[in-house]
């Protein structure tokens, strides 16, 4: 049955149920009151909750939780030869991490295998065990609206299960750096209400197909408040796991990662006056690559990208996440005497790992 037809045959479930609710009948007619204390399940429904309880038991297995002596999290089997995905945030700086599957018993040691911090992503490594490995899904094809299920640890609960609908796709999200860890700028972001909660990074965001189509990675934070803002999380998309997680298993580093990259290590320039993040400045210049091609030099300051202002690191991060290896770009940068210009600089492939 296509997405169409199942809502119209929920919409006349609901319907039904009205028009019962509405109608009195005679003492005669009345059902025994042991049955009219639960109102009958529909067939629709019945047959959406056969589905999740199916998904969360082909998929649940294949979750693990994840414990370092700085953090814990989530992750995700990806192979069946004991590799499991997770946040880079989740096992930066950790000295030992420990894996406990889902239906419980002896938390296993784990190796971390390698990370790739700008798209949030690591891999750490079990022997032994009997770990499930996920289907893992295609998020090109999600489309909003489509229910999910979030499966992960939050607040260190084992095995928990939440549902929601894929909010909004193509969100580029930044994250804040904690401790070792020195924050991500993910592009493709899949934005979902499924409740994401501390623990829940490096879980399962899951179709009702069983197909895993992302990673939770971080909830949204009110500003006004705070706190977290309700029912607006993000997860790293299954396609960048499935580009980037064969590399980290292969070499522990990734060279083809299919960012974008101007060839410079740069820092955020802070006006001391203001307080104000005016600029970044390249501390070091990549040999080979387009920056150093370009003319630009240690000591220049990165102002803009293609007309975007890149007044911090972030700002410049989330401007390349947005743009591909081989784009050529209009950078304007300011010299140390002052003086401005703007280069074509030709991207190339972002690096990184270990």
């Amino acid at each position: 049955m296509d997405r169409k037809s199942k809502a119209k045959v929920g919409a006349a479930a609901v319907a039904g149920a009205l028009v019962l609710a509405g109608c009195s009948g005679s003492d005669e007619d009345a059902a025994p009151a042991s049955a009219r204390t639960s109102a009958p399940v529909s067939g629709a429904a019945s047959d959406l909750q056969a589905q999740y309880e199916k998904v969360v038991d082909a998929v649940l297995p294949s979750v693990v939780k994840i414990q370092t002596g700085q953090a814990e999290g989530s992750g995700v089997v990806f192979d069946g030869q004991g590799d499991i995905v997770t946040n880079a945030h989740v096992v930066a700086g950790a000295k030992k991490i420990q894996v406990t599957s889902a239906s419980g018993g002896s938390p296993l040691d784990a190796t971390l295998v390698g990370s790739f911090a700008a798209d949030d992503l690591a891999v750490v490594k079990v022997s032994g065990g009997s770990l499930k490995a996920a289907a893992w899904g295609e998020s090109g094809k999600a489309e909003v609206g489509q229910i999910v299920l979030a499966m992960g640890n939050p607040l260190g609960l084992a095995g928990s299960v939440t549902d929601g609908i894929v909010s909004a796709l193509h969100r580029t999200v930044s994250t804040k750096g904690e401790g070792s860890f020195q924050g991500s700028t993910i592009a493709d972001a899949i934005q979902t209400s499924a409740a994401i909660n501390p623990g829940n990074s490096g879980g399962a965001l899951v179709t009702l197909e069983g197909k895993v189509i992302g990673v939770p990675t971080a909830a949204a934070s009110d500003p006004q408040i705070g706190g977290a803002a309700i029912g607006i999380g993000f997860a790293t998309p299954s396609d960048t796991v499935k580009r980037i997680v064969p590399q980290l298993i292969q070499s522990g580093k990734v060279s083809n990662s299919g960012r974008a990259a101007l060839g410079v290590v740069v820092r955020t320039i802070v006006d001391p006056q203001s307080g104000q993040r005016s600029a970044v400045a390249v501390v070091e210049v990549q040999k080979g690559g387009g920056a150093e091609k370009a003319g630009i030099q240690a000591g220049d300051l990165i102002l803009s990208v293609n007309g975007t202002a890149t007044p911090d690191q972030t700002a410049l991060t989330s401007v390349l996440a947005n743009l591909k290896p081989g784009d050529t770009v209009k950078v304007e940068v300011q010299k140390p005497d002052g003086s401005k210009k703007q280069v074509q600089v030709t991207l190339t492939d972002l690096p990184g790992g270990g």
